[in-house]
């Protein structure tokens, strides 16, 4: 079933995208949650058209994007945890914690755009950012004990 997404879905697609789904998903969940249209002809021409219009727009975004992932650049966020003595830490270290790591550094970014691996152990790693659809910007974080 293809449907349009009126919103980024992870793992599935960004806005205005036309994508193929399982009818299900797509007739229980996507369309009445309000996150996808069907994917008529009319409705793929009235998207076109949206898409044409909001071009310029689009490409402010994405410069605002690319500038917010050169301010970062090679920044390294340090996050403590608590840890056992063999490296081991009680927890994880979630999306959450690098976000507001982030934020003390002067970037607000939403912690469903950062991606990591799961961290359960003292040492350094990379977390992904999604900043725009073509704009992804990698962060080291380096987890330390407290």
């Amino acid at each position: 079933m293809e449907i349009i997404l009126k919103t980024d879905i992870a793992g599935l697609g960004y806005k205005n995208d036309v994508v193929d789904v399982k009818p299900g998903y797509g007739r229980n969940y996507l369309i009445p949650q309000g996150y996808a249209i069907m994917a008529t002809p009319s409705n793929k021409k009235m998207i076109a058209e949206n898409i044409r219009q909001a071009a310029h727009k689009a490409e402010k975004i994405k410069n605002d994007a690319l500038a917010i992932a050169q301010n970062i650049g090679d920044l390294i966020l340090t996050i403590p945890a608590k840890a056992g003595e063999s490296g081991k830490i009680f927890g994880r270290v979630t999306n959450t914690q690098i976000a507001d790591a982030l934020r003390e550094k002067g970037f607000d970014i939403d912690r469903k755009k950062i991606a990591i691996e799961d961290v359960k152990n003292i040492g350094t790693y990379e977390a992904t950012i999604d900043l725009h659809k073509e704009v992804k910007h990698k962060v080291k974080v380096d987890v330390i004990s407290e």
